[in-house]
């Protein structure tokens, strides 16, 4: 771009010998918004199973927690263990090497965009960690931080690309509290275009399958808009987009998902503090507002931020039993589901950031395994719960629902409550014959059905 526009301009040999000479001494970071863009080669063979929007089974690995290594080999091991779950997507938290400056260890914290961190391993080691994905059938997306970067990020010798405040000094994103990171400016062009060619950089290098984007409602949508619309022009690859966000906006930018912040947040009131069961059918009408071509929530009884700061899904959803009527609700009703590391052996102590203390130990809790691995099968098996229409049949204590595609009908209902419910039936179910679809046993509805604490059923027609 520096040079065609010099050429344009400037007709003169001296003129152009001039400003090629000025160019040497600019620093790497002016070079890097005035350069042209170098064509990246690509990496690898593209992946061609990336689920389709509706099918994805998120699997979120937070690599400080993971194993005592915290690295990328230490996944790949593990790869086999997360694809028998009935993980199609693995999603990758901040694999960038994070800010000394005012850190607080975040690994939201990041000092340059284009470069692997060496605490997890090597970009060799990552390739071979999205291959060995790919040669199981599973996408990965890395973790995405648009809206702000370390105070030492190798940009900032770029002001102009930063909110600034009267004296000319790097803000922290106004608000909010976050010390250790510097807010970008996206009035800058110049800014953009760069964050849009190292979000392009890892789809090449790297051969990754989309990104969850961090604080999504930070950026302007118009940047999310132009960002996914480049790089969905990448010959060849499928890309998955996930907004940490919830502005209905995203949608329109086309985004694939937004973050289900206030399913979980509500939820936990249903479980702590007796909210209405009857407050979800509520969501799912205003969540999925605006949402178009099978665009969908996210939602998750965890995530490495609630993890730490709410309490783990044992402590919050009624232990272990409560915790999978919960996780239930997640798969089946009405969103794409997602799992944290850990979860799925029910660990229960909380992964407190900046995650650098307690690891997870796989070994405990295999029956909380097994029941991750049947709820996900059936949702990986039945068209049904994965692009069905929902007809909700909830009481304020009971979560009731059917999901019908075709001719394939499926009923399910969690007691969310820590006491004994009998549950009308509804008229248009009574007297039919069902299949309990997690364990085949014959079921025949009649008035009512006797629902001990936290129990929940999947029934088949």
């Amino acid at each position: 771009m520096y040079f065609t526009i010099i050429s344009k301009k400037m007709k003169k040999f001296t003129t152009v010998l001039t400003c090629m000479l000025f160019s040497f001494f600019l620093s790497p970071a002016v070079l890097l918004a005035q350069t042209p863009e170098i064509s990246i080669p690509q990496y690898g063979k593209q992946f061609t199973a990336v689920p389709e929007r509706e099918d994805a089974a998120i699997y979120q690995v937070n690599m400080r927690t993971f194993s005592k290594a915290g690295n990328f080999k230490s996944i790949i091991a593990r790869l086999d263990s997360i694809k028998a779950l009935g993980i199609n997507v693995v999603y990758l938290m901040p694999i960038y090497p994070i800010g000394e400056v005012k850190s607080v260890n975040s690994p939201y914290c990041i000092r340059d965009y284009k470069a692997v961190d060496p605490a997890y391993g090597t970009l060799e080691e990552l390739r071979n960690l999205v291959d060995s994905a790919h040669h199981k059938n599973m996408a990965v997306i890395l973790d995405w931080v648009a809206n702000h970067t370390s105070f030492d990020h190798v940009w900032t010798k770029n002001k102009s690309w930063y909110l600034q405040d009267g004296a000319g000094n790097i803000i922290s994103p106004p608000g909010t509290g976050w010390n250790d990171v510097a807010q970008l400016n996206y009035k800058n062009a110049d800014m953009r275009a760069e964050m849009i060619n190292c979000m392009e950089y890892w789809v090449l290098t790297a051969n990754i399958d989309g990104f969850r984007c961090d604080y999504a409602d930070g950026p302007p949508s118009d940047f999310w808009k132009e960002a996914i619309s480049t790089l969905r022009k990448i010959p060849n690859h499928q890309l998955l987009f996930l907004a940490e966000g919830k502005h209905n906006d995203l949608y329109a930018a086309g985004f694939d998902y937004t973050f289900g912040f206030s399913f979980f947040e509500n939820l936990e009131k249903i479980y702590k503090k007796n909210r209405s069961v009857k407050s979800i059918d509520t969501l799912n009408d205003t969540d999925y507002k605006g949402t178009s071509g099978g665009q969908q929530i996210v939602r998750y009884t965890t995530n490495h931020d609630v993890n730490g700061s709410d309490g783990t899904p044992i402590e919050l959803f009624g232990g272990k039993k409560g915790s999978m009527a919960a996780f239930v609700i997640v798969a089946y009703m009405k969103s794409v589901p997602m799992v944290y590391n850990g979860q799925e052996v029910g660990t229960p102590y909380r992964l407190n950031f900046p995650f650098s203390g307690n690891k997870i130990d796989w070994t405990i809790n295999p029956e909380v395994t097994a029941e991750y691995k049947k709820i996900i099968a059936f949702r990986n098996s039945s068209t049904a719960i994965r692009r069905g229409q929902l007809t909700s049949y909830s009481t304020a204590d009971v979560c009731v629902f059917t999901k019908m595609a075709g001719k394939e009908k499926i009923l399910v209902l969690a007691n969310l409550r820590n006491k004994q419910f009998n549950y009308s039936i509804p008229s248009t179910l009574l007297n039919t014959a069902w299949k309990n679809a997690l364990t085949g046993d014959t079921i025949q509805l009649k008035s009512k059905l006797s629902l001990a604490p936290y129990t929940y059923l999947v029934l088949k027609e």
